[in-house]
C-alpha cells in the first residue's frame, strides 16, 4: 500500500456526559473528506482510544467505515498493552473494512527489539493487512530500534513508519538505511524536514481543524517540490504546531481547534481535563495568524 498525502487521526467527539457522539463523529469525517484529506486514522490516540471500551473501539471501526463508504482509505489504530488484544482489534479492523493498521509499541512493558519483532509479527499473522509502524518513545517508553527494523522490514506487510520521536537523526537513519520503508511524518512541527527527506505522507492530528492548510503544505512540498514557498508556509504554521506539541494538552488543543471552527468536538474523557484559558488564547491567536499569513503567501504566488 502506498501512503500519500495527509492522514487525519480523527478525534472522538463526546457529549457533556463523556459519551461518544456518533452524529458528531460523522460530521468530523465529512468535514475532513470535504477538505481534501487523503486518508483517515480511526481509533488512534488522538481519538482517545485508550479511554474507550473494547465495544466502543470496535463499534467505531464499523461506524466509520459506513460513513467513509470507500471515499478515502482508513487506517485502524489497534494499539493496546496485551499482544492478544492488539491481534483482536486488528482482526476487527480487517473485518470492518480497514485498509491498513497503525501499530505502536505496547505501552509500559518496554520490550526490546526481539520482543517487539515477535509482537508485531504475531499481529501481522493474525490480520494480514498492511501495517504502518508508529514510533513514539515519548509515550510508549521505548522505540522501534534498528535491529527491530532490520528484522521486520523484510516482511512486505510492514510498509511504512510514522516517526514521532522528534529526533531528526531518526529521520536521517530511516531515509538512509531503510529506503524501502515509507516514512510518514508523525511530528507536526517537523513536517517540512520530513518532506525534504522524502516522506510523502503526514499523519497529522492538526488536520482535524487545520486540514486545508496541511494539504496546502503537502502539495507545495511534495507535489510541486517548491521548498522556498514551503519554508514560508511552515514558518507560518509553526506557532500552531508548537502549541500542540509543547503545550502539554495535545488532545484538548486539537478538540479546541475543532470547536473554534464550529465542529462537534466536545469534552475529553478522564483522566484528561479541559485546557486552561491561557492555552486556549495562545492556540486561538496562533491559528488566526497562521491562516492570515498563509493566505497572503499564496496570494503573492498567484
Amino acid at each position: 500500500m502506498k501512503f500519500e498525502g495527509i492522514y487525519a487521526p480523527v478525534i472522538t467527539p463526546m457529549d457533556e456526559d463523556r459519551a461518544v457522539d456518533e452524529s458528531g463523529y460523522a460530521v468530523m469525517i465529512e468535514q475532513l473528506i470535504g477538505q481534501g484529506i487523503h486518508g483517515l486514522v480511526i481509533g488512534g490516540t488522538t481519538g482517545e482510544n485508550y479511554a474507550l471500551t473494547e465495544e466502543e473501539r470496535v463499534r467505531q471501526f464499523a461506524y466509520a467505515n459506513e460513513v467513509i463508504a470507500g471515499r478515502v482509505p482508513w487506517i485502524a489504530g489497534v494499539n493496546d498493552i496485551r499482544t492478544e488484544d492488539v491481534c483482536s482489534y486488528s482482526v476487527a479492523a480487517r473485518e470492518t473494512g480497514a485498509s491498513a493498521l497503525l501499530l505502536a509499541v505496547p505501552p509500559y512493558s518496554v520490550p526490546n527489539d526481539k520482543e517487539l519483532a515477535q509482537h508485531v509479527l504475531m499481529v501481522d499473522k493474525a490480520c494480514g493487512l498492511p501495517i504502518m509502524l508508529y514510533n513514539y518513545p515519548g509515550r510508549s517508553g521505548t522505540e522501534f530500534g534498528e535491529e527491530f527494523l532490520q528484522r521486520v522490514s523484510r516482511n512486505s506487510n510492514f510498509t511504512a513508519i510514522k516517526e514521532s520521536s522528534g529526533d531528526i537523526n531518526r529521520v536521517h537513519m530511516i531515509a538512509r538505511e531503510f529506503p524501502h520503508l515509507q516514512m510518514s511524518c508523525g511530528a507536526d512541527d517537523q513536517a517540512l524536514e520530513f518532506f525534504v527527506w522524502g516522506a510523502r505522507s503526514w499523519v497529522c492530528a492538526a488536520a482535524n481543524f487545520f486540514g486545508a492548510e496541511c494539504v496546502t503544505l503537502y502539495e507545495t512540498c511534495v507535489l510541486k517540490e517548491d521548498y522556498v514557498t514551503g519554508r514560508r508556509l511552515m514558518k507560518a504554521m509553526l506557532p500552531v504546531m508548537t502549541v500542540l506539541e509543547r503545550g502539554g494538552k495535545f488532545v484538548q488543543c486539537v478538540k479546541y481547534g475543532c470547536e473554534l471552527d464550529g465542529l462537534p468536538a466536545g469534552t475529553v474523557r478522564l483522566p484528561l481535563r479541559p485546557m486552561q484559558k491561557e492555552l486556549k488564547r495562545q492556540l486561538r491567536e496562533a491559528i488566526s495568524t497562521a491562516r492570515s499569513t498563509m493566505k497572503n503567501i499564496l496570494a503573492e504566488n498567484n
